[in-house]
């Protein structure tokens, strides 16, 4: 597989990447209240799940994200869907993605790119863990679990991994193993859920040892942090500064707090505004930061304003 991340990032300076899935869904009407958050849209509502990819393409967004965060066969199963109806999902959610994708180059001549989402075993607990980090499986046990859904996006055209949320440190090694001993050819970016402090991530690793194993992983091409406000964004983008030369990526969410009791959102420092993103673009360009975008509850009007600041 060509490096099309790479090209994207000379030929763009910084990438626009897209913002909320979840949101969006729910604005048209789509449950994603259950323990599969926005998985099973793909089956119940793949119009609108398209329609957001297609409204992130025309805010400017040169990226499409897989709704694959929480879809592994795993959480499928506990759900009572069947393991072929679960790949099929799984493909189902890069085909919409792609559909999206050659759509926007059809009537733009501009080509972005399709990421395929690759979320936590936190994400799969369903209980927030993946802004707590406290779960534990062997290394073999976190490969076993990644591995299905690795496989599919890449046999349904996926250009580049998106490891996403990612809150623990054992389980950051063994994806990073499990990418390169199963698809080392295909470009990553690795994003990071990190503690308020922004010194290191939820259980505790220090950013310095995550950029230490990226190190000997030169597929991934982009290492960064997402779903955490813009100032611990912010300071965490600094901090690494100091322990990689990598490009960094970016994607806070709307500065909300999030109850995993209650699967709800509450504001926390009116993070809602329409130029939330655009305001903070030039200062994390100066970081190094590559490739920006949104979270949880950021919206495509957000993806617009971060696309007219960033060209």
């Amino acid at each position: 597989m060509s490096d099309v991340l790479a090209q994207l990032l000379q030929r763009q300076g910084t990438v626009v990447l897209d913002g909320a899935m979840a949101t969006e869904l729910e604005k048209r009407g789509v449950d994603t209240s259950g323990p599969l958050w926005s998985a099973l849209a793909m089956r119940d509502a793949p119009q609108a799940v398209l329609d957001v990819h297609r409204s992130y393409f025309r805010a400017g967004a040169d990226v499409a994200t897989t709704n694959t965060y929480q879809a592994n066969l795993d959480a499928y199963r506990r759900a009572g869907v069947s393991r072929p109806d679960a790949e099929n999902l799984v493909r189902c959610a890069v085909q919409l993605a792609r559909r999206a994708r050659d759509e926007h180059e059809a009537a733009t001549g501009r080509r972005g790119l399709v990421a395929g989402s690759i979320g936590p075993y936190g994400a799969y607990l369903a209980d927030g863990s993946e802004y707590t980090g406290a779960y534990s499986l062997t290394p073999q046990e976190f490969a076993d679990f990644h591995r299905p859904r690795l496989h599919l996006l890449l046999q349904a055209g996926v250009d580049v991994l998106a490891l996403e949320t990612m809150p623990q440190g054992e389980e950051v090694r063994a994806l990073l193993d499990l990418i390169a001993a199963e698809a080392p050819d295909v470009p990553a970016w690795l994003s990071l859920s990190v503690r308020d402090d922004a010194a290191a991530l939820r259980d505790g690793t220090p950013l310095e040892d995550v950029a230490e194993w990226v190190k000997a992983r030169p597929q991934v091409r982009l290492l960064g942090v997402n779903c955490t406000r813009v100032a611990t964004a912010t300071a965490a983008l600094g901090q690494l500064t100091a322990f990689t030369e990598l490009p960094l990526v970016a994607y806070p969410n709307s500065g909300e707090a999030y109850n995993p009791v209650t699967k709800t959102w509450s504001p926390v420092d009116g993070g809602s505004e329409e130029e939330l993103l655009a305001d903070a673009a030039h200062a994390w360009e100066d970081l190094g930061v590559r490739a920006i975008g949104g979270c949880c509850r950021t919206t495509p009007a957000q993806i617009g304003a971060l696309a007219t600041a960033l060209r």
